[in-house]
């Protein structure tokens, strides 16, 4: 039995990692029934953006590099992670483009094969790096892409990112439409008397180049700790401001999806809201998270984390089965100890220590 130490707010306790009879060994079953399919790799806490919802312009505290997961450490979690029936692996960040191998990790997660067939790579990005990179990263074995954009606006854009990068994003964008990914998302943070004035503009980019257009409500995970809910934009304000130019049709089929997803007039154009404050989706969640420095976390907001560097390092000289059935060990704990919801609207709750940056998108 490896008791390994769980960060819970600023505290550390000892957990065991041992395997818990919460359903399968061949599958993460957690102890309300949710089957997991979806591992989301922070690659670093680095981003080339400094936007004002989510970090300070100046004086981040960033991981120490040595902190940071090598390559061979992320494959190694994830031949363990698809032979618990992750379908799914998204790269995130930080800014995932600023890892130096990045097509080299989607290049051997890409080749991972889980229970059925060959696992899917996907990528969060703000898009800047993505012209220059795409067709390697395609050629790799990336299957599905996100990109990040709050504001077509130039000035709003520089204002919100504190950084002028607006022409590097879209030139992303429009390598990301003429390829041949899809569907192709765009994620957009609404903000009260920041770009709530924009949403339709948004959508309507959206379209012109073949992608979705994903609203987020707000959500506590700025590194300021500064989050304020009544300066998130709800999931019904971006809903009635949109059919205001659209007759908004509910697609069916959800599923464990994050986004509720709507047809515009009849589609074949798309919307997408992810509420996660005004209308949470945990009871269908089917995601966990891997932090660039090694810690597993079974949902955003959580306030404990599963350390992986104990198992990957302090274990370095055991047996490649061994470290495999401590990871697979690790995960299920992780899983086992994961709540109903994370309780947003509840007196008690906490923000995460961690913002999003550090936590991974």
């Amino acid at each position: 039995m490896t008791a390994v130490p769980v960060t819970i707010g600023r505290r550390t306790v000892d957990r065991d990692v041992r395997a818990h009879p919460d359903g399968p060994r061949d599958r993460l079953v957690d102890t309300h029934g949710r089957v997991h399919r979806d591992l989301r790799i922070s690659l670093t806490d680095r981003c080339s953006l400094r936007c004002t919802y989510c970090m300070p312009e100046q004086g981040n505290e960033w991981l120490a590099r040595t902190s940071i997961l090598s390559t061979d450490e992320v494959i190694e979690v994830a031949e363990v992670a698809a032979r618990l029936g992750i379908r799914t692996f998204r790269l995130t960040g930080g800014e995932p483009l600023l890892r130096p191998d990045i097509v080299e990790v989607v290049r051997r997660i890409s080749r991972i094969e889980g229970d059925d067939g060959p696992v899917e790579v996907a990528m969060t990005t703000n898009g800047i790096r993505l012209a220059d990179t795409l067709p390697q990263l395609i050629d790799a074995g990336l299957t599905r892409l996100n990109i990040s954009i709050d504001t077509i606006r130039r000035q709003r854009f520089a204002e919100l990112t504190r950084r002028d990068r607006l022409d590097d994003v879209l030139e992303g964008i429009a390598a990301a439409a003429a390829s041949e990914l899809r569907p192709l998302k765009l994620n957009a943070v609404a903000m009260r008397g920041v770009n709530d004035d924009e949403l339709v503009d948004l959508v309507q980019f959206a379209m012109e180049v073949g992608a979705q257009l994903r609203f987020i409500e707000q959500m506590p995970l700025d590194a300021g700790h500064t989050w304020d809910r009544a300066s998130m934009v709800t999931r019904e304000e971006i809903l009635a401001t949109l059919g205001e130019r659209w007759r908004l049709d509910p697609v069916p089929g959800r599923g464990g999806a994050p986004a509720e997803r709507w047809r515009l007039d009849g589609g074949p154009h798309e919307v997408g809201v992810i509420a996660s404050v005004t209308a949470p989706f945990c009871g269908a969640c089917d995601r966990l998270r891997l932090t660039a420095d090694g810690q597993f976390r079974n949902c955003l907001f959580s306030l404990a984390e599963y350390d992986l560097t104990a198992v990957l390092r302090r274990e370095a000289q055991s047996a490649p089965a061994e470290r495999a059935e401590a990871i697979a060990g690790l995960l299920r704990s992780c899983v086992h100890g994961k709540l109903a919801g994370h309780a947003i609207d509840d007196p008690s709750f906490l923000q995460p220590v961690r913002g999003m940056n550090a936590i991974g998108g």
